[in-house]
């Protein structure tokens, strides 16, 4: 069974892209911004993985991820930015919840699958005990 991706951005030819590149290996949801994706966690959908861009119009990438780390239910999920601000290292440097992994638009197709594939490994590690 494949694992579910939640993928968060206001950006079409993104989640387009995306699901392109993701969706033969994934089951992949997308959503256009915070608003409606911490919507879809409401009703009960719990992601193997949220990916999610920084910068959103409603409910920007930051908020809606804080949100998710300090909920009881969500919290776990693991995590990865995708931004194409230039500040990028410096924004998650100093963020108050924990990001699995970053990446920087434009993107490198395998560099994401990689940093997928690692978070997803550390998660089924950390919760196979």
């Amino acid at each position: 069974m494949k694992k579910t991706l939640l993928i968060v951005d206001d950006d079409l030819s993104i989640l387009k892209l995306l699901n392109f590149i993701l969706s033969k290996d994934y089951d992949i949801v997308v959503k256009n911004n915070g608003i409606e994706a911490f919507g879809w966690l409401e009703d009960g959908n719990m992601p193997n993985l949220i990916i999610s861009d920084l910068q959103m119009p409603y409910f920007d990438g930051q908020s809606f991820l804080k949100n998710v780390k300090v909920s009881g239910f969500y919290r776990d999920i693991p995590a990865i930015m995708l931004s194409a601000a230039h500040d990028l290292d410096e924004q998650v440097a100093n963020m108050p919840f924990k990001v699995d992994a970053y990446v920087h638009k434009p993107f490198n197709p395998t560099t994401l699958k990689t940093a997928i594939t690692q978070a997803l490994k550390v998660y089924d590690e950390q919760n196979s005990n």
